[in-house]
């Protein structure tokens, strides 16, 4: 089982739900990278997107591509290039200081509040000068790229959802805890739509102290996948 899966891969979609759809573009991969298409009024917006081979006609039957966004300044992925042929710029939270504009090959526009006018708002997670990541959450549906998933190396034994490994022994208590969403999307992993609330205040409530066996149920994992994640 690869590490990280290359080139396009094919559209296997998750998180379906009547405002959007998630995909995976490689589900053999460990990293289990997860894409999603945010859509409001037939406009449909990209967020840490992996290409596939059929992503456009996938997409042509959600709407029209507005926007292609990046929520993790390790999640470039494929933006640049589904953004160039699309014929719309690549957004950047405003506060993206660890990946400026000229890192990503197409067009760029910064944005502050909100996803374009869409319902989304900007969250800030992390702001570190190595790890600057926000969400977007609009009141019923919260899509975190990083921080929080469930692939499963993100997951402790009994676990839907988790914190990330890297994020365990300082998981975002202040800036995740206080929500209480319907339904989670996550970068990895397939997301959750049923006792949402629940598992989010338990991932970040507990984090540190299932920590332990985290790391040790998946140790060889999270040292292959950081590996690719540098690459």
């Amino acid at each position: 089982m690869p590490t990280k899966g290359s080139g396009p891969g094919r559209f296997a979609a998750v998180d379906e739900f009547d405002g959007g759809v998630g995909w995976i573009a490689h589900p053999e991969e460990t990293m289990q990278r997860t894409s999603h298409a945010l859509v409001e009024d037939g406009e449909v917006w990209l967020v840490d997107p992996v290409d596939t081979t059929d992503l456009d006609d996938e997409l042509a039957e959600l709407g029209t591509v507005v926007g292609v966004a990046v929520l993790f300044n390790y999640h470039r992925r494929d933006a640049a290039a589904i953004a160039r042929r699309h014929d719309v710029p690549v957004s950047l939270p405003d506060g993206m200081t660890a990946l400026e504009d000229e890192d990503v090959d197409a067009a760029v526009e910064r944005i502050e509040e909100r996803l374009g006018e869409t319902g989304y708002y900007l969250r800030e997670v992390v702001g570190t000068r190595l790890w600057q990541e926000w969400a977007l959450f609009d009141g019923e549906t919260l899509v975190v790229p990083e921080s929080i998933g469930a692939a499963d190396y993100f997951l402790a034994p009994g676990e839907r959802v988790g914190v990330a490994p890297l994020r365990r022994l300082r998981p975002p208590r202040s800036t995740l805890g206080g929500l209480a969403p319907e339904r989670l999307r996550c970068g990895h992993g397939a997301g959750i739509a049923a006792g949402v609330e629940a598992e989010l205040q338990r991932a970040l409530r507990e984090a540190r102290r299932t920590a332990p066996r985290l790391y040790l149920r998946h140790a060889p994992t999270l040292v292959r996948n950081l590996s690719a994640a540098l690459r």
